[in-house]
């Protein structure tokens, strides 16, 4: 949150704020940044009439029915403890509850606990969703046939309820209090008439609830429908991702979210972009000093940039395009004459770390073979070496990491990245090939996924059997988990420093993870690899992409991303049913077809293009990278082949 002499204001918009009680902390807040809002209280806990629900969950857990407890609110929980202490045993409760796991979503359930001298098991991560509840699940408590109490608050969390029930947990829900209109509604019916008006230019909101609340009073005052064409003329803010998806069910606008689901971050960076998302919304001139954030930039309704509607943009988002994008993996390399005559001057390891040259070779590469879109040139391993890990690129011998983690004590030498200030030279990558690109083309950024790195750090170097790997994560779950969050978090963190640098769309590297089958990929990796692509900023596609195994397509895309990336091993028709036609995909061409006659490349193009039917959404590539002895002509025939044949329907 900036300092209060940096802080911007809001250039005399009018604001409007949904708050629980009398949101005081709000009004400080907006005061701070010197703008004068309307705050409404939009709601009030009130606590559950019949306390019964709360005492048979207390008696269950201290008669041992209950094996894990998750606990959403800092409110709910000392409800909970106030309604059932009259009832049974308080310290035989408290007792009952230290002894079986416990999840907080988030700090303030932390906090409530803490008065009751309890430190939670586990803490949900940021942005505390149910989401991240269900992440810290798959990570640390294997839930089946377990019976887990939820403590819910307001309207049931359907999501997290169904997520439980699906991974086999039977659910106890404990519900100790409700979201109700204020007792004094008037403030809140008084922004609701303003929103209907026109008169308001930003509207916040800190909560789920208060979405339905001010809907639900908008009713009441037969202003529907004038509430929501309202709303279609005002920036709406909104704290974090529970709220915009309630806004969004609700067919509501979110036209800013913060970096960060807290109300400083809400406040201060509705107060630097509102200015700027007014003036689009509205069509008034932009006032004077107004800033724009990355996040909203796509917001404004002003001319997107011109990568935004290219055909690689397009098939990311699944809509229809003229023709199929093309860009190849590996599209940069030894098997170009420019590329080698770079590499003759420096050692790989170098090269990754000299901006200039990756961006000089890259921006040659797109240019020559035509190619649909770039990615930045670098290597998935450069990123351990400020994580504690010794890596060397040795001269035919590929990377070698002379500090292998091999027992569950060498877990600690691995450092999470908690800053990606050492890696600013892929930063610097990122934004002068960003530069250096014709504007339409788009950006991808990249970085390995959890397993595949996790496998380098543990083996060394490359591997066939992964002994070691497959030792420690079979040996030890707890050491596994440990290092594949570690992996997990700094990878998010590298990637949204590429998107915050330039990078249009980014990559998730698992080149080993085909190694696996479907039970262990969903045990030991699923988790990490949808924290990170959950973990993401918001606007650039994901594409998640493994080889080796297409018994692991399904998982990819539970695990997520706009798009799935697929190899040579599966038809691109049976992987794409196979995935579910709600997701994007990418390839499929052996990267060894590329070795053949132009005649044999072409028909093998068209082959793929035909079994993507002209779907929306298919990226053409390879399977995997372009090898050393391809012949730079054949890729270029690739290329124009693609180009000239364009989407297909089914032969």
């Amino acid at each position: 949150m900036p300092t209060e002499a940096a802080a911007p204001d809001f250039h005399g918009l009018r604001v409007a704020s949904f708050e629980s009680r009398r949101a005081q902390d709000m009004v400080r807040m907006i005061e701070r940044f010197r703008g004068v809002p309307a705050v409404s209280p939009s709601m009030r806990e009130t606590p559950s009439d019949d306390p019964r629900e709360a005492i048979d969950f207390a008696n269950r857990l201290i008669s041992g029915q209950i094996d894990v407890v998750i606990l959403q609110t800092g409110v709910g929980t000392r409800q909970l403890v106030a309604q059932i202490e009259r009832h049974v045993d308080k310290p035989r409760f408290l007792t009952a509850l230290t002894d079986v796991t416990t999840i907080a979503r988030g700090p303030k359930p932390v906090a409530a606990l803490k008065e009751l001298e309890i430190r939670p098991s586990f803490i949900a991560p940021e942005p505390n969703t149910w989401r991240e509840v269900l992440q810290t699940v798959d990570l640390y408590v294997p839930v089946a046939s377990l019976s887990v109490a939820v403590q819910e608050y307001g309207n049931p969390n359907v999501s997290l309820v169904a997520g439980l029930e699906a991974r086999g947990a039977r659910v106890v829900k404990v519900k100790v209090y409700s979201y109700e209109l204020p007792e004094d509604t008037a403030p809140l019916e008084a922004n609701i008439r303003a929103i209907a008006a026109g008169e308001i230019d930003v509207a916040m909101f800190t909560s789920a609830h208060q979405v339905t609340n001010v809907l639900r009073m908008a009713r009441r005052l037969g202003l529907a429908d004038e509430l929501r064409e309202g709303f279609r003329k005002t920036v709406v803010a909104s704290i974090g991702p529970t709220t915009s998806e309630m806004l969004q069910e609700h067919e509501l606008p979110v036209d800013l979210e913060p970096e960060h689901p807290k109300m400083g971050h809400l406040v201060s960076e509705a107060a630097a972009a509102s200015g700027m998302l007014v003036a689009g919304k509205r069509g008034k001139s932009t006032p004077a000093g107004a800033a724009f954030p990355p996040l909203a930039r796509l917001a404004r309704d002003e001319p997107p940039p011109a990568w935004h509607d290219s055909p690689f943009m397009k098939a990311c988002r699944r809509e229809p395009c003229d023709r199929t994008p093309v860009w190849l993996m590996r599209q940069a390399g030894r098997y170009m004459a420019e590329y080698r005559e770079v590499r003759s001057r420096t050692t790989f390891l170098e090269l990754c770390k000299n901006p200039s040259l990756c961006a000089e070779v890259m921006i040659t590469a797109v240019r020559r073979l035509g190619v649909d879109a770039a990615i930045i040139f670098s290597d998935l391993l450069p990123m351990l070496e400020p994580m504690g890990i010794e890596l060397e690129f040795a001269h035919g011998e590929g990377p070698v990491i002379h500090n292998p983690v091999r027992e569950a004590a060498d877990v600690d030498r691995v450092l999470e990245l908690e800053s990606v200030d050492a890696l600013d030279f892929v930063m610097e990558t990122v934004r002068q090939t960003r530069a250096g690109l014709d504007e339409a083309i788009p950006l991808i950024g990249f970085a390995g996924a959890p397993f595949t790195l996790a496998s380098y750090v543990i083996e060394g170097g490359a591997s066939r059997s992964y002994l070691h790997a497959k030792t420690l994560m079979y040996r030890d779950e707890g050491a596994w988990h440990e290092l594949m969050g570690r992996l997990a978090r700094s990878v998010t963190r590298y990637l949204n420093a590429q998107i915050e640098a330039g990078a249009q769309a980014v990559q998730l590297f698992d080149s080993w993870v085909g190694c696996l089958g479907p039970d262990d990929y969903r045990r030991y990796v699923l988790p990490h690899t949808r924290s990170i692509i959950d973990g993401l900023s918001p606007g650039a596609p994901a594409i998640n992409f493994a080889t080796g195994n297409p018994a692991l397509l399904p998982l990819l895309a539970e695990a997520g991303g706009a798009v799935i990336g697929v190899d040579w091993r599966i038809r691109l028709d049976d992987a794409w049913r196979t995935i579910g036609y709600d997701k994007a995909v990418q390839g499929n061409l052996d990267p060894l077809v590329l070795l053949a006659d132009r005649d044999e490349i072409r028909r093998r193009a068209k082959e793929i293009l035909q079994q993507a039917a002209g779907r929306p959404g298919h990226i053409f590539n390879l399977g995997h990278g372009v090898l050393q002895q391809t012949p730079v002509d054949n890729v270029i025939a690739l290329v124009e082949a693609v180009h000239e044949f364009g989407p297909q329907t089914a032969s």
